[in-house]
């Protein structure tokens, strides 16, 4: 997942959507400054291509990212050339600091596979924080609102590429498995790949236990930024 051929085409997609990282990344700033007035550090775990990180760039001191996928990583640091970019798992990563703050975005929790997967997760992310830090985690779907068999279309066409996006998702177990099947046209020809994503549907209160259980109890507000909610949590 997330190689180099999606990498390429991944921002554009959402974009077409109307997807706008720097809104999202003000709407958790607030979220942030609301707990902790004087936050000043940010590190954003599972960063992606640092569309949000680049936003949150300019609201904090220090900000940096975690990224396993290297394709994804690679464009974050052409993006942000002067920000620290590392290389981890989000379930055991040390990386010696702490921060005011730690986000992990666009349910990129829900790649984990279990609920030791999620646990540990939240553990190694409130580990990297300061007292008074603050969490933000943004989940995917919990398992009542998933809608089996769910079908979504996507067009964009930007600086003389077109893409499509053909997904298709089904309940096996406790996870979202989703087909997606993309199809690239530009100067170059036209090219298809598919990709292959597994997102589990943990519960709320499954993500409200692992916060309080690494120290940093949280609370779950509906709605915002994409509709699934967020999760906010203070490390004590």
């Amino acid at each position: 997942m997330y190689g180099a051929e999606l990498a390429e085409v991944y921002e554009l997609i959402y974009r077409s959507r109307g997807k706008d990282w720097a809104q999202e990344a003000r709407f958790v700033t607030d979220l942030i400054r609301s707990r902790c007035p004087d936050a000043d550090s940010l590190l954003d775990v599972a960063c992606g291509t640092g569309a949000h990180l680049s936003a949150l760039a300019g609201m904090f001191k220090v900000a940096e990212g975690l990224e396993p996928a290297p394709a994804m990583r690679k464009l974050a640091a052409e993006r942000l050339p002067a920000a620290a970019l590392h290389d981890g798992d989000m379930r055991r990563f040390r990386l010696g600091t702490r921060y005011s703050a730690v986000t992990c975005m666009f349910c990129a929790i829900a790649y984990l596979g279990t609920v030791e997967d999620l646990r540990d997760a939240v553990r190694s992310m409130a580990g990297h924080l300061l007292p008074g830090g603050v969490l933000v985690i943004e989940p995917w779907w919990f398992p009542e609102d998933f809608i089996d068999g769910y079908v979504a279309g996507d067009l964009a066409t930007e600086d003389g590429r077109t893409v499509t996006r053909i997904s298709h998702s089904t309940l096996r177990g406790r996870a979202t498995h989703m087909e997606v099947r993309y199809m690239v046209g530009d100067a170059m020809g036209i090219r298809e790949f598919t990709e292959h994503d597994v997102l589990t549907l943990f519960t709320k209160e499954e993500y409200l236990s692992a916060f309080e259980d690494a120290g940093c109890p949280a609370e779950f507000l509906p709605g915002p930024p994409t509709g699934r909610g967020i999760f906010v949590g203070v490390m004590s």
